[in-house]
């Protein structure tokens, strides 16, 4: 993938913003019940719902839906989700992850099967594809954090694994397993973060040109429309222009 800003951009469509801000404070929202569900309601004490927080906030999530999330999770009524992880490919082999909470796994399972077949795909078996990722903790700071050195000194001394940085911020990667005491560390270092967050990061992409690239697109957007889907991850590579010519079809 070209720049980390662009590929954001492309998910966030004119005319898709108001239904997909909607669709992913309702997502971000599931993740806090069920993080707060499974742990501590602290998010002091419990890591994963520290960065479930952190990740609301950074998508303008309000302070008062965060905290009926956590809230919900402490009521009798609070809905049992199933954590599922779906694997496939899209048009011209491009490797798709699918991450689920479903409180009805017949549901969601023939919903993303429909979705792949419908816009030229395969739901293949866990670990078909998961293979060509890695899991790791992504924590984000923006240009203003500091340079490239700077963030670079204040990541290895955390523990973290490595860094990209352009002139939009640093991305620093580590161990999945790491993510809370990394992002922790860094935050005495350079200050809060804007996200941090487990993610699938490809090992190689699969280029695509326009044509191609607007297939899987399509397919992405309508399983990210699916409200049992939390995640969509894939390893696609398209060029500036590609992905500029997208932003204006």
């Amino acid at each position: 993938m070209a720049g980390h800003s662009k590929w954001a951009n492309i998910q966030h469509r004119k005319g898709r913003q108001d239904a997909a801000r909607s669709k992913l404070f309702s997502k971000l929202s599931k993740e806090i019940t069920v993080a707060a569900k499974m742990g501590d309601p602290d998010p002091e004490k419990n890591p994963r719902l520290r960065m479930a927080v952190k990740e609301a906030k950074s998508q303008s999530v309000p302070k008062d839906v965060i905290e009926r999330a956590i809230k919900k999770s402490q009521g009798g009524d609070a809905e049992s989700y199933d954590e599922i992880r779906y694997e496939g490919y899209g048009p011209n082999g491009v490797a798709v992850i699918v991450e689920a909470m479903t409180d009805n796994r017949n549901r969601t399972a023939s919903n993303v099967r429909s979705t792949f077949g419908k816009h030229g795909g395969n739901l293949g078996e866990t670990g078909s594809v998961s293979f060509m990722f890695d899991r790791k903790g992504e924590i984000f700071y923006p240009a203003s954090a500091g340079d490239a050195d700077t963030v670079m000194m204040a990541a290895i001394e955390a523990g973290a694994e490595d860094v990209e940085s352009d002139e939009d911020g640093h991305w620093i990667y580590c161990a999945d397993t790491d993510l809370n005491e990394v992002s922790t560390a860094l935050e005495e270092a350079l200050g809060e973060s804007e996200t941090a967050k487990l993610i699938w990061k490809p090992q190689t992409r699969t280029p695509l040109e326009l044509e191609e690239f607007q297939k899987l697109m399509k397919l992405v957007e309508t399983l990210e429309d699916d409200d049992d889907v939390q995640n969509v991850t894939t390893n696609v590579d398209a060029s500036d222009e590609v992905m500029q010519a997208f932003a204006e079809s």
